[in-house]
């Protein structure tokens, strides 16, 4: 059946069209916490497994690396999956490479013998789905918004999905581990994806029109010289690295100052409670914010925090900085996302995104290691000002991102 018109469809009604969008943006935060929980309970049960059976210290490591591997090498492939077919395809090649994930996971239990192998092959795929999964996504949130403070919205109610994902896969991986082993854990998270398909009926059929041929091998690179785009991605990576030197430093700093476990873990907890907090109040604001200004003033803010926390030398002081820390970065991906949509051609939204998640992806596998040779040899206060130096100059090119684009449709 040929699609209608868009210029000779009857218009949509406010209710009608605001219902339409939460449904579609809901069915979108279930399947990511489907397929995010899933790797995060992995990501945290597998090491646990590992230790147990007395491997070394450093499969560990190895076998953490490994979930941010394979997003870096396949995510220009997903987004192109997403700009050809859509929302759903994608879909359900990222819940069958989860499941995969999930399926090596509980093979490890039996087979175990080669339990490393296989846990390695668990953390591969359940990366490889759950960033496949995020870039469809995340495509397919803001190809649902009409402007641009709906953008800033749709983004801010999908940025609360990792936070809530990084909460349910481990609490439910732990949880069934204390209550019927990790073959239980690994199983159960194995078919956690199953129900992100379940929510995509809620999510229309997309039909793309016909693209015309191009040179596949670097038409994504050629993306690149889209106006403002490697201004945003140099944006995105630096605050990217400001979330990876405080989720690395906090640890060691707060052990420098003598603090307890649970005031460690206070500061981390209120850091995340502000990020939700603050994706909570964008859609409230969404009408009054700007997305250049948001971002100059939140890299501002992140280099001030960085200034004064190697000076607290108290865990309630350091919570406080963790709150302004939060505020200032958790605002950040939804203006970006809400930058990169009107930016970028409409037809190319995936290959954008795929591009934005290599450069987090490849930050989160390689800077942990650059911390902790910096950190070694210069110390964690410089660590954290010469971070907060880094992302308060790049503060510069965010208020140069002008972006003028509008969402098409």
């Amino acid at each position: 059946m040929p699609e209608p018109d868009p210029s000779t469809a009857a218009p949509v009604a406010p209710g009608e069209r605001a219902a339409s969008l939460t449904t579609v943006l809901v069915a979108l935060i279930v399947g990511q916490i489907c397929l995010h929980s899933t790797m995060a309970g992995i990501r945290m049960a597998a090491p646990l497994w590992v230790l147990r059976q007395s491997h070394a210290e450093w499969a560990v490591g190895v076998l953490v690396g490994l979930f941010a591997v394979a997003p870096i090498a396949l995510a220009l492939q997903a987004g192109r999956l997403a700009d050809r077919h859509g929302y759903h395809r994608p879909l359900q090649v990222a819940v069958a490479l989860t499941v995969a994930g999930g399926s090596f996971a509980v093979l490890s239990t039996w087979w175990t013998a080669h339990d490393f192998m296989l846990l390695c092959l668990a953390a591969v795929f359940a990366g490889a789905g759950a960033n496949y999964g995020l870039i469809a996504i995340q495509r397919t949130a803001g190809r649902s918004a009409r402007n641009a403070t709906e953008l800033k919205r749709v983004f801010s109610w999908l940025g609360l999905a990792p936070a809530l994902s990084n909460v349910t896969g481990p609490v439910l991986a732990g949880a069934l581990i204390d209550l019927g082993g990790f073959r239980m854990a690994f199983t159960a998270l194995a078919l956690l994806p199953l129900l992100g398909l379940w929510s995509a009926r809620r999510v229309p059929v997309e039909v793309p029109p016909p693209q015309p041929p191009r040179a596949a091998a670097h038409s994504s690179w050629a993306l690149l010289r889209t106006p403002g785009l490697r201004r945003l991605l140099l944006i995105n990576w630096l605050v990217s690295a400001s979330w990876d030197v405080h989720t690395f430093a906090i640890p060691i700093l707060g052990h420098e100052r003598g603090f307890s476990a649970s005031a460690i873990g206070l500061v981390l907890g209120v850091f995340a409670g502000a990020v939700a907090l603050v994706r909570l109040a964008i859609p409230v604001l969404a009408h009054r914010l700007r997305e250049s200004q948001v971002l100059a003033g939140a890299m501002l803010g992140t280099g001030a925090v960085f200034a004064v926390y190697p000076l607290v030398h108290s865990a309630w002081t350091m919570a406080a900085c963790a709150v302004f820390l939060g505020l200032a970065l958790g605002s950040v991906q939804p203006m970006i996302m809400t930058t990169l949509h009107q930016l970028t051609p409409h037809d190319r939204h995936g290959e954008a995104i795929a591009l934005r998640s290599m450069t987090i992806n490849f930050s989160s596998a390689v800077m942990p290691l650059a911390f902790g040779v910096a950190g070694a040899a210069v110390g964690v206060a410089s660590l954290f000002w010469v971070m907060g130096a880094l992302v308060a100059a790049g503060s510069t090119q965010a208020r140069r991102i002008r972006s003028s684009a509008t969402v098409p449709r």
